[in-house]
């Protein structure tokens, strides 16, 4: 009897195809199981969009809140991260006030993130729900209540708060890092250039200074002052007391704890959780026995948004495009490869009849600007083009702005800054001094050494120094054909100054005060249409519940956290990062934006 020899082949292939077949079984039961648990949500409860009567839907503002929203899990901390976004929170708000079943908003502000125009506009839908005959019960707790959270909450119909809460009612305050020092020890140079009689275009002071300049400190003032007195205006008209007294408690540091503004009238009444919850039952006319319907505000508002959206794409409607963030010639935000792609899809789009065109930025790249602006006057003479500034429409935000046939701002809107700058570093003594480095070069034409190891030469410097002043000079030009302004006004509200909202419309920036909602219905009105459509479109994915799910599981649980770098550390990162995108010449604004 011969002997039989197992080969590798013989061994391999058998062994090899019965896992290939194991892993092919094991994934089809996953995915089915999968598929099941998704399929489950249909079998449950009501349909999502089905509330029972007299439900309070629970609007709980935290985290960062932008004009775009997004929401992903996060594999290190097992929860959905969300950015809310401002359209789907304005339009729950306004499908709330006429759904039967909703009898008021359950309104807790956890410190957001969030901009003072965009802050002014929750508050400005607040207050319309409350026109409808509807309840805002808004409660205050937390380690502490700040400035913004108190600004949103004070639209409420009543506010309540926790007695021993930190609160914050001290001002506005603007603080500005400068380098020079730093960049002095570090022998590294800087050339500066700024269109001609740009003295408030200050985002490059720190940079040459180790101050303010007069003209810095005076437009920054100018600006915190108008931002503070439309804040006390705008909470003196809700809570019934006068300015006077809100800033004589501010001046005295009089109010520190949620208790002491409950003192001076600033909140209802003092009352733990629990209470709050019992008085909400109450509000709707639930005995002690049957529970409180809470919704959450969130799920309520995005399931209404993705539906209303593809609904509305079916027929003629409204484009909104959302610009937001710095300009530049690539990226997600607002870039020429993103934003003038959208807008030639919205102009030659027959279903299209009207374009809001809402802008967010502190501007950036000047060639991007331009590049923009371009498919913006193009769009506007095919389409009624209007502008929707938010928090920040400023310097390349503004230019870009500058075709439409109406512009709306907030008062608390930030806009202006019509300038250039851009800024050379060069390393060479810093090379040698700190690292022992040298550099030697050979070229063949006498400005071939355009380099950043040694500073411009007299003949380079005023090369580019003629280029930013051009760029500056059709800046304004673009300003003074847009707005329909003489050049001299246009040369006497430039030179890169910032301006509010509330003094853009004196000076002919812009044309009217309102939020996105504003500007929707200028829209619908000139289009005699009702439908909005949001570009970029957004849609519902099909893993979106299976994420809410997750959320909702782990929202009362201890989750795994990951390591978070403290918000001030990362805040100052964030801004020293920005400068390598700061590519080129700059329409920027001359100060970094924070909120309140």
């Amino acid at each position: 009897m011969s002997e039989q020899r197992l080969t590798f082949g013989k061994l391999f292939w058998p062994s090899f195809l019965a896992v290939f077949i194991a892993g092919l079984v094991g994934m089809v039961f996953f995915f089915l199981v999968l598929g099941g648990v998704i399929g489950s949500f249909a079998d449950f409860g009501p349909e999502p969009l089905a509330l029972e009567s007299r439900t309070v839907l629970h609007l709980k503002l935290e985290g960062e809140i932008l004009d775009v929203s997004d929401e992903k899990f996060n594999p290190t901390s097992f929860q959905v991260d969300r950015t809310n976004g401002l359209p789907e929170l304005l339009m729950g708000i306004e499908q709330a006030m006429h759904d039967s079943n909703i009898k008021g908003l359950f309104l807790e502000v956890k410190n957001p993130s969030v901009g003072m125009a965009s802050a002014q506009e929750i508050r400005d839908a607040l207050l319309r729900f409350r026109k409808s005959g509807k309840f805002v019960v808004a409660y205050l707790s937390g380690e502490l209540v700040s400035q913004g959270s108190y600004y949103i909450a004070s639209a409420a119909t009543e506010v309540l708060g926790f007695a021993a809460s930190p609160f914050q009612l001290t001002g506005l305050h603007s603080e500005s890092l400068f380098f020079k020092t730093l960049l002095d020890e570090l022998h590294i140079g800087v050339t500066i250039v700024r269109g001609k009689d740009n003295d408030f275009k200050s985002a490059v002071e720190p940079f040459f200074r180790t101050e303010m300049s007069d003209s810095s400190r005076k437009q920054t003032q100018v600006l915190l002052s108008s931002l503070w007195r439309n804040y006390c205006t705008a909470i003196a008209d809700t809570r019934k007391i006068d300015t006077s007294s809100l800033q004589s408690w501010t001046n005295q540091f009089s109010i520190r704890k949620v208790a002491d503004a409950a003192k001076y009238g600033l909140v209802d009444q003092l009352m733990y959780r629990h209470e709050v919850l019992a008085h909400l039952k109450k509000k709707v006319g639930l005995d002690a026995h049957t529970p409180l319907r809470l919704h959450d505000f969130s799920r309520y508002a995005r399931d209404h948004f993705y539906d209303d959206q593809l609904l509305a794409r079916q027929r003629a409607h409204i484009a909104v495009i959302l610009a937001e963030g710095d300009v530049a010639t690539e990226g997600e935000g607002l870039s020429t490869t993103r934003i003038c792609k959208l807008l030639q899809q919205v102009r030659d789009d027959a279903d299209v009849k009207a374009v809001v065109f809402r802008i967010n930025s502190p501007g950036g790249s000047a060639l991007a600007s331009e590049e923009i602006w371009k498919e913006v006057s193009l769009t506007a003479q095919k389409k009624k083009l209007i502008v929707s500034m938010g928090d920040v429409a400023a310097s390349g935000g503004y230019y870009i702005a500058t075709p439409a046939a109406k512009i709306f701002a907030q008062p608390m809107s930030i806009t202006g800054s019509i300038g250039v700058f851009g800024m050379i570093p060069y390393t060479g003594e810093f090379l040698r001094s700190k690292l022992g480095i040298t550099t030697d070069e050979v070229m063949t034409n006498a400005h071939g050494a355009v380099s950043l190891n040694h500073a411009l030469s007299p003949t380079e410097f005023a090369a580019i120094q003629t280029e930013v002043d051009a760029i500056y000079t059709q800046f304004k030009m673009r300003v003074s054909n847009g707005r329909h302004l003489s050049p001299s006004h246009v040369q006497t509200i430039a030179r890169g100054r910032v301006w509010t909202g509330a003094d853009a419309k004196k000076i002919g920036l812009i044309d009217e005060w309102g939020g996105l909602y504003a500007a929707l219905q200028y829209a619908q009105k000139s289009a005699k249409c009702s439908s909005v459509v949001y570009y970029p479109k957004k849609e519902r994915r099909a893993f979106d519940e299976l994420l809410n799910m997750l959320d909702d599981e782990f929202e009362n649980e201890s989750k795994v956290k990951a390591i978070e770098i403290p918000k001030e550390l990362l805040y100052y990162y964030q801004q020293l990062s920005r400068l390598n995108q700061w590519q080129g010449l700059q329409m920027r604004m001359p100060m970094s934006y924070r909120i309140f």
